[in-house]
């Protein structure tokens, strides 16, 4: 397939859908950890998302008294994805993200439920019991969970929009841990599959897309680089690469050196 087959594929073909939506950036950014509203917007405009995940107990939605996250990035214009970051049982999620569709109408959420404050690991029970209650009080849920393609498969089974396994523990920047259950849950889902977590930089934001995932969130890796708007752009070009490279079907790997030219006919 050539590059502009590839990426008409990508652009028209292949664009991103969850729960109906069709998006064309697989990128997914947060709104947690910026020295200001105003550097998240222009983070933003860089990475070319269509989506924020919004911490609803975190971020500023409704105080007029103070900067409103609304005021530096229209939910007119960009997808608020509210999410339960700092909910450990499925109770305190459910009720966050209720109050969420409340508050603004937003059906689409990001449900995490932690385990423990040292790992921020899914609670795997918790989070399965909560996204079973999401569902049938009609939500599209996005689900944060390990990177067990078991796991996973339950949350498809019981109609989660899309799964979210961690590449590593939230905002460490390690990378992709574990590319055999990344790739499991990719080959097992009917779902978008997208990685949340851990991703550092712009090199593990492609080595994800290379294994197929449909796209990715980034938050950490953005809002703590030394410059996060550059940081965004580069994500943004790296999600595209990454893409393009995992349609174009890598070279197999070998033992042994492989001459680019046929050795039959020298001079």
């Amino acid at each position: 397939m050539s590059l502009a087959a590839v990426e008409t594929k990508t652009n028209d073909q292949e664009s991103l859908v969850i729960a109906g939506r069709q998006f064309k950036s697989r990128l997914i950014i947060g709104t947690g950890k910026y020295k200001d509203y105003a550097e998240n917007a222009a983070a933003l405009k860089a990475s070319g998302a269509e989506i924020v995940t919004v911490a609803v107990r975190r971020v500023n939605l409704t105080n007029k008294d103070e900067p409103m996250l609304v005021d530096f990035i229209d939910p007119k214009e960009v997808v608020y994805l509210p999410n339960t970051a700092g909910c450990f049982t499925g109770e305190d999620a459910v009720r966050t993200l209720r109050l969420a569709r409340e508050a603004g109408g937003w059906n689409l959420v990001k449900l995490e439920v932690l385990g423990d404050q040292k790992t921020l690991y899914p609670n795997m029970p918790e989070t399965l019991r909560a996204a079973e209650l999401l569902i049938k009080d009609g939500f599209d849920v996005m689900v944060y969970c390990s990177d067990d393609p078991i796991m996973a498969k339950q949350l498809e089974d019981i109609g989660c929009a899309a799964i979210m396994p961690l590449a590593a523990p939230i905002g460490s920047g390690l990378g992709i841990q574990n590319p055999i259950g990344i790739r499991l849950i990719i080959e097992n889902a009917k779902v978008p599959v997208l990685v949340d977590a851990g991703v550092g930089t712009a090199s593990d934001a492609a080595i994800a897309m290379e294994l197929g995932c449909d796209g990715l969130i980034v938050n950490t890796a953005i809002a703590e680089a030394r410059d996060p708007v550059a940081m965004a752009s580069a994500m943004k070009h790296a999600v595209i690469a990454g893409r393009q490279a995992y349609l174009a079907g890598r070279m197999a790997k070998k033992r042994y050196a492989d001459p680019s030219s046929p050795l039959a006919g020298l001079i």
